[in-house]
């Protein structure tokens, strides 16, 4: 078995296979194994493992290991938001079990179907191309899936109870705020300036909708004619502000006139000619749901704040050896150059 963008499991990231297959065969019955397990590469928070079984292949999610933020990696939490979701939002992998014993494999975690089609990366995949108009055909498809989900009822859903209430955007900066300092490292900036502009700016909530807090393109898996059939890592989906969740996404997409380091930073195929442009987006989203972004700058730079704290948190297990995969040893070079373009874009000298 060689599936596509997995590798073999890491050290520090095997489980014992044989105790999962036994525990998931008491879930599902008839399933034969173990399993051939395999490792996705991609992602660099919660793991992620493909179970190849004679008839079928599952996903199963688990935390990693080393110091994490206290709100992070929660696996009741992830697979209950889309349990409750999938009815009305159809994008949403159907949950097969959870495991809350920890005495199994070490920890939680949860095994969902396993999405067929095309998930993409930084660049297309060898042998594909993307035409102006296929380009600008997906990102419309995708960013209408999550106008899709910011128009789903969090009440109807059951979700209303992830939710805090109003305020949403006020906790956000403090808490990202929290996190920044709780995982800072002594080779990236202290943002001190960047999270004093957000306090001091930020607007009012403008709803309380189903956020999926971690929307990109390589969390969509497509089918060959360029339609969404599933929505991946759930992680931080929560209920909040529509427009922080807009930022969020955005903070990643890099578009073809950002400077080398920004285009550096890549992560979807965002930059191809066709795509649209951050404020393009932007437009659409309001054009679409009727609502205003008058006060944009403060949820574009709360985005890459954001995408800052992430990497940090990332780093900050590589920086201590909590973690050997090297996709992390860069990060800080990132995290200094977030800093100055919120600067940038805040307009602070």
């Amino acid at each position: 078995m060689n599936k596509p963008e997995t590798t073999t499991v890491r050290t520090e990231d095997a489980f014992d296979v044989a105790a999962a297959h036994a525990w998931l065969a008491q879930q599902v019955p008839g399933l034969s194994g173990p399993p051939e397990v395999r490792q996705f590469s991609g992602g660099a928070s919660n793991l992620t493992y493909l179970l190849h079984y004679p008839d079928r292949d599952l996903i199963l999610r688990r935390p990693p290991g080393g110091t994490k933020a206290a709100s992070a990696h929660d696996m009741g939490r992830e697979f209950l938001v889309q349990q409750r979701l999938r009815p009305y939002y159809p994008y949403v992998p159907h949950m097969i079990a959870r495991c809350t014993d920890p005495s199994v494999i070490g920890s939680e975690f949860y095994v969902m179907e396993r999405l067929e089609g095309t998930i993409l990366r930084g660049d297309l995949p060898d042998g594909t191309s993307l035409s102006i108009e296929q380009a600008r055909r997906l990102s419309t498809t995708a960013f209408d899936c999550l106008i899709e989900l910011h128009a789903v009822d969090p009440e109807a859903a059951g979700l209303a109870e992830i939710g805090k209430g109003a305020g949403y955007v006020e906790r956000q900066v403090a808490g990202w705020s929290r996190r920044f300092g709780a995982a800072r490292t002594d080779n990236v900036s202290d943002f001190a300036a960047v999270m004093a502009w957000l306090e001091h700016n930020q607007p009012a909530d403008v709803a309380a909708t189903i956020i999926h807090n971690d929307f990109r393109l390589d969390n969509l898996v497509l089918d060959p004619a360029g339609s969404v059939v599933g929505v991946l890592d759930w992680e931080m989906a929560t209920v909040g502000d529509p427009l922080m969740d807009l930022g969020g996404a955005l903070a990643y997409w890099v578009q073809a006139d950002d400077d080398d380091l920004m285009r550096a930073s890549r992560r979807q195929p965002s930059h191809l000619p066709g795509m649209p442009t951050r404020a393009r987006i932007v437009q659409h989203y309001c054009d679409r749901t009727g609502r205003s972004a008058d006060n944009w700058p403060f949820y574009e730079v709360f985005g890459l704040f954001r995408l800052a704290v992430i990497a940090q948190q990332i780093y900050y297990r590589y920086h201590h050896g909590q973690t050997t995969n090297p996709a992390f040893k860069d990060f800080w070079t990132l995290i200094n150059y977030l800093d100055d373009r919120c600067r940038r874009i805040a307009g602070i000298q």
